[in-house]
């Protein structure tokens, strides 16, 4: 039997490797991987509160809307503005000015939910500003930081005499380009989670919208029955 031919059981070590090669790679992007670093922590702190704070139960619900037309419906302005207060939400507010400002004139009226729902939703989108931040900030570090390695490894050839190594400049430059990746990588996700999180503002001011239009529709309907 040859035993050549037998298949051969090797250790298991692509994945200590593979991290292993990983924080190597964190080490040779040089100091400004520290910066990156920092706004990834950022970025990732502000998605996690975001997440938490633009949950339908946190700002609104179609299901609060639809209920709280029924109660106006059925029930009347007064209890339908109780339940505007008990809930506490930025839609529920909005929606109470547009209730408890029933019998003024209708432009100031308008006016007053206009100002309340621009208020509610500044409000909301001030969450988003650190995204914006970090998103802008990261690529540029990483790009800083591939000068630098760049002009650190050119500096290198010239004084150790490497003209004609062009192995010394590849490893310089290979080094230098991780400062980049590693911008890009905190950028990218960042931007795509502010998009996210900017179009739930969105479809939020939309639902007060259509439901200050549909209990307007409601009041008048109450008004002339």
């Amino acid at each position: 039997m040859n035993l050549a031919l037998l298949p051969q059981e090797t250790p298991n070590v692509n994945k200590s490797v593979d991290l292993d090669s990983l924080y190597q790679m964190l080490l040779d992007g040089g100091p400004l991987m520290i910066p990156i670093a920092v706004c990834s922590v950022i970025a990732l702190a502000f998605v996690v509160e975001r997440m938490t704070n633009l949950r339908s139960s946190s700002i609104g619900s179609k299901r609060f809307a639809s209920d709280l037309t029924t109660v106006l419906s059925k029930d009347g302005p007064a209890t339908a503005i109780r339940l505007c207060e008990s809930s506490k939400t930025p839609l529920s507010r909005i929606l109470h000015a547009s209730i408890s400002r029933r019998s003024e004139p209708f432009l100031e009226m308008e006016k007053v939910v206009e100002d309340t729902g621009t208020r509610e939703v500044q409000r909301l989108s001030a969450g988003l500003r650190p995204l914006v931040v970090v998103a802008m900030i990261a690529p540029l570090l990483g790009l800083l930081g591939t000068v630098w390695g760049m002009i650190g490894a050119f500096t290198n050839i010239a004084l150790q005499d490497g003209l004609g190594k062009p192995e010394m400049l590849a490893g310089g430059i290979s080094q230098a380009l991780i400062t980049t990746a590693a911008g890009l990588a905190v950028a990218i996700p960042t931007q795509a989670a502010y998009y996210y999180f900017r179009s739930r503002i969105d479809r939020f001011a939309r639902l007060a919208e259509d439901t200050h239009q549909v209990l307007l529709a409601t009041n008048s309907a109450k008004a002339s029955a």
